[in-house]
């Protein structure tokens, strides 16, 4: 009887209709209606995101973002697109809001303020503020009184200049930008004494010179930027697919290539606010 009664269980099983997947909603629904996955992108970030020789998006968070990409192809089940969209400081996190982008790859710090306005992934880099001077320059924080700091406006590298001139009780000018490549040029013209921005971001600056050692970069940093990609806000579906995507290329230690790839072949082995950073986000399944 027993017997009989779990065939019969089996045969209802297995003959039944399958379940239907899972729903998609938010971007997730909207990418496999329209095919295309669009990814907001700074150009001249390097080596988080700037445009290679051949004008084609690159770098340390556009390697991470193609990852993710590629894993919400296997969420949805269908090939898509990618679609690199270029954004301003000033116009990046509406350009997500206004649904002009689906994620936001490049040097973002996250923030709460800023989590008013977008969500975050899992923390994809982590790096500091620090100065970068003339070669003929070695000033640090201490001999900036009377000088002129660049910093590129709507930054929290702002902020963080603010406080250490506070702290050191410096009296030194801040002079604000609309990009990198404004205060790099002003600081090669002399115009102001120091260029101030995350550490790994004056890296890339450093790196497009064709003459390295025309710039020098303080070693020390003066703040925290923990970097993330920004989404839009309650999309928790699209969210989890990034997050599980970063959380493996943390577990395989395959973030380290996209380290090397772009960074590490240039300032030599990762830092251990890094390996920690690999550490605490290796989040498993």
């Amino acid at each position: 009887m027993i017997r009989n009664t779990l065939l019969l269980c089996l045969s209802i099983l297995f003959f039944a209709a399958p379940l239907t997947a899972k729903e998609l909603t938010g971007t997730l629904a909207q990418i496999k209606k329209t095919g295309v996955i669009r990814i907001g992108h700074r150009a001249s970030e390097p080596p988080m995101s700037f445009l290679d020789d051949n004008k084609k998006p690159a770098g340390y968070s556009i390697d991470v973002c193609d990852a993710i990409a590629a894993a919400v192809e296997k969420e949805i089940g269908t090939d898509i697109q990618i679609k690199y969209v270029p954004v301003t400081a000033e116009g990046r996190f509406k350009a997500l809001t206004d649904n002009k982008i689906d994620i936001l790859c490049g040097s973002t710090t996250k923030t709460l303020t800023r989590s008013e306005i977008v969500d975050f992934t899992q923390l994809t880099f982590v790096t500091g503020a620090s100065f970068m001077m003339s070669g003929q320059n070695s000033a640090r924080t201490e001999g900036f009184n009377g000088k002129k700091i660049g910093v590129m406006k709507d930054t929290t590298t702002v902020a963080a200049v603010q406080e250490i001139l506070k702290e050191t009780e410096t009296q030194a000018e801040i002079v604000l930008f609309n990009s990198e490549y404004d205060g790099l040029e002003a600081l090669r013209k002399g115009k102001i004494d120091a260029f101030s921005a995350d550490q790994i971001v004056l890296v890339g600056m450093i790196l497009a010179e064709k003459d390295p050692r025309t710039f020098v970069i303080d070693t020390n940093v003066f703040s925290f930027e923990p970097f993330a990609l920004a989404v839009r806000r309650n999309d928790a579906d699209f969210r989890l697919v990034a997050d599980r995507e970063i959380s493996s290329l943390y577990r395989s230690k395959k973030i380290l290539n996209i380290y090397e790839k772009w960074i590490g072949q240039y300032v030599g082995q990762s830092p251990m606010l890094f390996q920690a950073l690999i550490k605490l986000n290796a989040t498993p399944e």
